[in-house]
């Protein structure tokens, strides 16, 4: 398709979003026939297109800074739209990680025999067409463009309208490189036009796209949440809690405790509430207040924690329901682990909550009984990661049941079909 056939296009959104639907359907098909051999040499491919385009890239992304700047971007936003050279760098390991990760496509468990003599396993496949709605970071081109391609599936990617050039420059480097290795080069496409109508059309389209991610603030994983017809896979926010046990071991559970707020404040898995066991917080609650003074924090607490340290600020019932991203800290003493769980259960987003304990059986309770993708015991909630849990890379979060929980990593991106093996057997 020539420039001047695209720009026609996307004056008529629903015409432009249909055919770019249409080809990732097309692309999702000859996906499910690429091997890995193959893939990993897409993935190399982009990474080599990628260094040879730093000028490129870096002089789109001036674009834009210069435009977010006009438009009165905040520093914050604007630190997380900058393509430096350490920025890049991080893009091309991110691209040679995920090529050297396991290929979950293909993979066949759970193998046995039956009594009629077939044999019955899963096998592990794509889920076919992923959508990817994002704001403000450029990287997030590359991270979804590479996952998505390493399991199999063919992904429509579209980014803030901050960001248009650093993407579009980013999805050259993306298509160059696949057509360098041999694959179709609408297996990553990057939604050219920032008309918000693109995002209610790509959202709304299930006979192309099979699933929604949303990267980005709570508005618009709510809008996408309400108004998708494709099943979406999110978390709307990281309201994380750790709960120090009275059996807790206080060093430990000061570590851990400072570690999971203040190590970075703008993260979904930074702890938002603190719960603590009435019987130690004169113990514990002195030295963590002084610790977290240290670094800034701001500490809300219910009367009895601000009758330990009275320099607490009090804690109003929106505290507890609020995710700050913020050098900001909920405090509540509770009397228990059944009290703390009760607390867990009315105001967690169910993302990730720790127990500090020494009691084995408390532990076990807690991460029998805490309803969350991700439960501690004695470790920082900022262990919640794709990277950190071994899966190499993440595309997210997801807070739901289903289909996958937790970091989504490249298995997260595929799902699993019923394979039969027989030798001529037929019912009888």
């Amino acid at each position: 398709m020539n420039a001047e056939t695209t720009a026609t296009l996307i004056d008529n959104v629903d015409t432009y979003m249909t055919q770019l639907g249409q080809a990732a359907r097309a692309a999702a098909t000859t996906l499910r026939r690429t091997d890995t051999r193959t893939k990993n040499a897409a993935l190399q491919a982009i990474a080599r297109q990628l260094d040879a385009a730093r000028s490129e890239v870096k002089l789109a992304n001036q674009h834009d800074l210069e435009r977010g700047r006009a438009n009165g971007l905040d520093d914050a936003m604007l630190d997380r739209l900058a393509l430096t050279d350490v920025r890049i760098d991080a893009m091309i390991a991110g691209l040679h990680q995920v090529a050297a990760l396991p290929d979950p496509v293909g993979e066949i468990d759970g193998l046995k025999s039956l009594p009629s003599g077939i044999q019955l396993g899963h096998m592990r496949v794509p889920l076919g067409v992923i959508g990817i709605i994002y704001e403000s970071r450029p990287n997030v081109t590359m991270e979804a463009a590479s996952l998505c391609l390493k399991s199999g599936n063919a992904c429509i990617l579209r980014g803030g309208s901050e960001a248009s050039e650093s993407n579009a420059a980013l999805a050259s480097c993306i298509t160059r490189g696949l057509s360098e290795a041999g694959v179709d080069v609408t297996a990553a496409q990057v939604v050219a036009t920032t008309d918000r109508a693109a995002v209610g059309r790509l959202i709304t389209m299930p006979e192309y796209v099979d699933v929604i991610i949303p990267r980005g603030g709570k508005s618009l994983i709510e809008r996408i949440s309400s108004e998708a017809r494709v099943p979406v896979i999110k978390h709307l926010d990281g309201i994380c809690h750790v709960y120090i046990d009275a059996s807790a071991d206080l060093d430990m559970a000061e570590a851990i405790a400072v570690n999971a707020k203040t190590h970075r404040y703008g993260v979904c898995n930074a702890m938002e509430t603190l719960l603590v066991d009435a019987s130690i917080a004169e113990r514990i609650l002195p030295r963590l207040a002084a610790a977290y003074a240290g670094h800034g924090v701001e500490m809300r607490g219910c009367e009895r924690a601000r009758a330990v340290v009275a320099n607490m600020l009090p804690a109003s019932e929106e505290d507890w329901q609020t995710e700050y991203l913020a050098p900001i800290l909920a405090i509540r003493v509770v009397d228990g682990i059944d009290d703390a769980m009760a607390h867990i259960d009315r105001y967690s987003s169910r993302h990730t909550d720790a127990i500090v304990t020494n009691d084995y059986r408390l532990a076990r309770r807690f991460v029998a009984e805490v309803d969350s993708s991700s439960v501690m015991v004695n470790a920082s909630t900022r262990f919640a990661d794709g990277f950190e849990y071994g899966l190499g890379a993440e595309i997210g979060i997801s807070t739901d049941r289903l289909h996958v929980r937790g970091p989504v990593g490249l298995e997260g991106l595929t799902t699993r079909k019923y394979v039969v093996f027989g030798e001529g057997q037929i019912r009888q």
